[in-house]
């Protein structure tokens, strides 16, 4: 196979530019470039694309037994509709379990660090870690009553092994 893809291309020649940056143009730090992925990471797991097409309420509202009208910042029962502080949680969430993530990888890519510090911190990975995934099970048991989530999980695995 590619040795087809090789001789299709084989007249094809890199062209020999030679493109400079103005020396105005610096490279970005390792932060900056770090700090907007993260904030793009944060706006679609939250949706804002989904709330600006459809223009989803921020909250909306139910009526209890008394028939008060109570808040509600999730959307129940519907997989396919969100509020948008719904997805504001949920992508603080995700959030939170990647910045765990990303903590425990820094701690091991470091070698010099007092034992202290060390274990400290990847408590506070680890825990974070643990509360993101253990939050976003809940938001999913709001989000699915649990029998359909049980059988949801069934049907999921029986199409998995059916491939």
């Amino acid at each position: 196979m590619s040795d087809i893809i090789f001789n299709l291309y084989k007249f094809l020649e890199c062209p020999n530019l030679k493109l400079r940056c103005p020396s105005w143009v610096k490279t970005p730090s390792p932060m900056f470039v770090f700090t907007v992925i993260m904030i793009f990471y944060f706006g679609i797991t939250s949706g804002v694309i989904y709330d600006i097409v459809l223009e989803t309420p921020s909250i909306g509202s139910r009526v209890d037994a008394q028939g008060h009208s109570r808040p509600v910042a999730f959307l129940p029962n519907r997989i396919n509709g969100q509020y948008i502080m719904e997805g504001l949680a949920a992508s603080c969430m995700f959030a939170l379990g990647s910045g765990g993530f990303i903590m425990l990888d820094q701690l091991h890519s470091r070698q010099i660090m007092p034992r202290f510090t060390r274990m400290l911190l990847t408590g506070v990975a680890l825990l974070s870690a643990l509360v993101a995934f253990f939050v976003c099970r809940i938001f999913v048991k709001i989000k699915i009553p649990y029998e359909s989530s049980v059988v949801l999980l069934l049907i999921t695995a029986c199409a998995y092994l059916a491939k």
